[in-house]
């Protein structure tokens, strides 16, 4: 037996299990697995008011290429912030390139097959961004 909750962190997962071509063409975009995220990080709101992040990871990705990426925020409204972030500085950026699923993963950050979101609820130390738990980049 574990445990009661009580107040702490909320963690949101995702693992895609097929290409992103194939979210693209079953839901019309091959940012599902962000939309996921967004949605379940909402959900756990009550679990991070203090700050929130994310990190990505690509899958089969060539040596050399970034495979990994992520972004944290401690603002008041820190899951809009983040995906406001992203999808401002680099979605908003390609609009042309949104239907080509390959060319988002191979050539834009946050389109990886493991997506984790993770919302602070600080129990100890201060409100800043050095205790969001995903480190800087």
């Amino acid at each position: 037996m574990s445990d009661q909750i009580k107040h702490e962190c909320g963690i949101a997962f995702i693992r895609l299990l097929k290409p992103l071509s194939y979210y693209h063409r079953k839901y019309g975009t091959a940012l599902y697995g962000l939309n996921k995220l967004f949605l379940l990080m909402q959900k756990e709101r009550n679990r991070g008011q203090d700050g929130s992040g994310i990190a990505t990871v690509k899958l089969g990705m060539s040596p050399g290429k970034r495979y990994i990426s992520r972004h944290r925020s401690n603002k008041k409204d820190s899951i809009e912030e983040i995906f406001n972030h992203i999808h401002t500085n680099y979605f908003n950026k390609h609009p042309d390139k949104l239907p080509h699923p390959e060319w988002l993963k191979e050539n834009l950050p946050f389109m990886g097959e493991v997506l984790l979101g993770h919302l602070r609820y600080g129990t100890h130390g201060i409100n800043s961004i050095e205790s969001c738990h995903l480190k800087a980049e």
